[in-house]
C-alpha cells in the first residue's frame, strides 16, 4: 500500500496586534526604538527617541515585544530622510534615518553602557570618525535569478531575501560605478545563473571583482567577461565551484599603510574602511607607545595590519594567526618591507599556548579578535605578564566580558575609545588600553 501523506498547510503569517500609540524613550544598539507599555518593553524598528508612533506588535515575548512601525505621529528633530532609497528594505544599514552626529551619540552612549563595569561613567571615551558615506572598499553581493530577472544586492532586514539595489551609498565612488556597470551587464547574461556571490574590492592597486561560481563556465562566456573587466579597468578573479579561494596567478593585491605595502589575497580579511584603518593603526601606535625595548605579541594578526607598524618601532614582534596562508603572507610582507624583527606563527588561539610563545618575555600584547572575543586565550596572556594590553574589538559585549576578567586578574583600564568604522550601520569598533597594576 502506498503511504498516505497528510496535506501540509502553509505556515500561518505572524499575528499582528492592534495598532497602538507608543512613546519612544530610547534606542537600542541596532537602531530600534524602545518603548514601555504597561511596564513591558517594546522594540520598534525605525522609531527614534522622543517620537510618538503608531505600531503593531508582530512578535510577542515573555520579556519584551517587537513591533512594526505604522506611522510617525510626532517626529524627532533628529530624524532625516534616508539618502538611500533601499534603506527600509536592505539589511546593510540601520541608522540612515538618524542625523550623523546623533548616530555617533547613540553609539557612544551604548558603548558606555556596555563597558560601564570597567570604565567609570565620568571617564570620557575618545572618538575616531571619518566620512559617513562612500567609505566601504569591499563588499560581497548576492546574486539570484528570479522569474527571469537578475537580483543583485544584499540580504533584507531580518530576512534571507535578496534586496536588489540600484546603487550603494556606502561603497567608495569607484566601486559604485563598477557596481552599476556590473548590474547592467548581468541583467540579460548567462553568467548570472552560474553565480553565487560577487565580491567588489578597491585598494592601492586599483579595482577588482571576484566571481564565485556555483556552476562551471565555458571559455566563450569567460572571455566575454574578461573583456568587460578590461573595459572597466578592473582585475577579474574567478572562484570555481570546487575551490575554497579564487585563483590569483601571482597577481596579489596590496594596500598602503604607515609607509608600508601590505600584500594579501583578494579574499583575505582586511578592514573595509581604509581611512578609518589608517586612523585606528595610528591611534594604536600612540596608545601602546612601542619602543626599542619592547617585545610585542600581536594576536589575530592577519597579514600584519598592526604587526608591521609595531615592528617599525619595537625591538621584536611576534604575530599569531590561525590561517597558515595569511601567516605566510605576513612573513612575506615583513621581508618585503625590510622588517627582520617580525616573526609570524600559525596557531589555534582557542587552545593552550605553545611552548615557543610561552618562553618569550613579552612586554606588551595587542589583540584584534573576531566577534566571539578572546576569552579562551586570556589566561595565557595573563601568564605572560605583559605590562600593557591593547584590545581592539568589533564586539563591545565580548570586549566588556574579556576586560572584566582582565581587571579581576590585576589589570586596569587606562583609556578606551569608539571608532566609527561602519557609519550608517549599528556596528561599533572599540579600542581599549589596559595596564598591569
Amino acid at each position: 500500500m502506498r503511504r498516505r501523506h497528510p496535506t501540509r498547510r502553509p505556515p500561518s503569517p505572524p499575528a499582528l496586534g492592534p495598532i497602538q500609540l507608543f512613546e519612544i524613550e530610547g534606542l537600542t544598539h541596532d537602531a530600534k526604538g524602545v518603548a514601555r507599555q504597561q511596564g513591558k518593553v517594546t522594540f520598534i524598528s525605525g522609531a527614534l527617541p522622543g517620537e510618538t508612533v503608531e505600531a503593531q506588535v508582530s512578535k510577542a515575548g515573555r520579556r519584551f515585544d517587537e513591533a512594526s512601525l505604522n506611522q510617525v505621529i510626532h517626529h524627532s528633530p533628529d530624524r532625516v530622510t534616508p539618502a538611500c532609497p533601499h534603506f527600509f528594505q536592505c539589511g546593510g544599514c540601520s541608522f540612515q534615518h538618524l542625523a550623523q552626529e546623533k548616530q555617533l551619540d547613540a553609539k557612544y552612549d551604548w558603548l558606555k553602557g556596555q563597558i560601564r563595569k570597567v570604565v567609570s561613567s565620568d571617564e570620557p571615551l575618545s572618538v575616531l570618525a571619518d566620512q559617513p558615506v562612500a567609505y566601504r572598499r569591499r563588499a560581497r553581493l548576492s546574486v539570484q535569478v528570479k522569474k527571469q530577472r537578475v537580483q543583485l544586492g544584499f540580504r533584507g532586514k531580518s530576512s534571507n531575501e535578496i534586496v536588489s539595489i540600484d546603487r550603494c551609498l556606502v561603497l567608495t565612488t569607484p566601486l559604485q560605478a563598477v557596481f552599476e556597470s556590473l548590474k547592467t551587464s548581468l541583467a540579460a547574461d548567462a553568467l548570472a545563473k552560474k553565480l553565487g556571490h560577487v565580491e567588489l574590492l578597491e585598494d592601492s592597486k586599483g579595482l577588482a571583482v571576484t566571481f564565485r561560481l556555483i556552476q562551471a563556465l565555458d571559455d566563450s562566456l569567460k572571455a566575454q567577461w574578461e573583456s568587460w573587466a578590461q573595459q572597466q579597468q578592473v582585475a577579474l578573479y574567478w572562484q570555481q565551484p570546487e575551490m575554497k579561494r579564487a585563483e590569483v596567478d601571482g597577481n596579489r593585491r596590496f594596500y598602503q599603510l604607515d609607509d608600508l605595502r601590505l600584500h594579501y589575497h583578494p579574499q583575505d580579511f582586511i578592514q573595509v574602511n581604509a581611512a578609518m584603518n589608517e586612523k585606528m593603526v595610528k591611534q594604536a601606535m600612540n596608545w601602546l607607545e612601542p619602543c626599542e625595548q619592547d617585545t610585542i605579541l600581536d594576536l589575530f594578526c592577519g597579514v600584519g595590519n598592526f604587526s608591521l607598524p609595531l615592528a617599525k618601532r619595537a625591538k621584536q614582534v611576534v604575530g599569531v594567526e590561525l590561517q597558515e596562508e595569511m601567516v605566510a603572507v605576513a612573513g612575506e610582507n615583513a621581508a618585503a618591507n625590510h622588517l627582520d624583527n617580525a616573526h609570524f606563527v600559525a596557531a589555534d588561539l582557542t587552545k593552550p599556548v605553545s611552548r615557543e610563545l610561552s618562553n618569550i618575555a613579552f612586554t606588551k600584547v595587542l589583540l584584534d579578535p573576531p566577534r566571539a572575543g578572546a576569552f579562551e586565550f586570556l589566561e595565557a596572556i595573563i601568564n605572560m605578564r605583559p605590562k600593557q594590553i591593547l584590545y581592539v574589538s568589533c564586539s563591545a559585549s565580548t570586549l566588556a566580558r574579556d576586560a572584566e576578567y582582565l581587571v579581576t586578574k590585576g589589570y586596569r583600564v587606562l583609556r578606551a575609545g569608539l571608532m566609527d568604522m561602519f557609519p550608517q550601520t549599528s556596528h561599533v569598533e572599540t579600542m581599549m588600553l589596559l595596564q598591569k597594576k
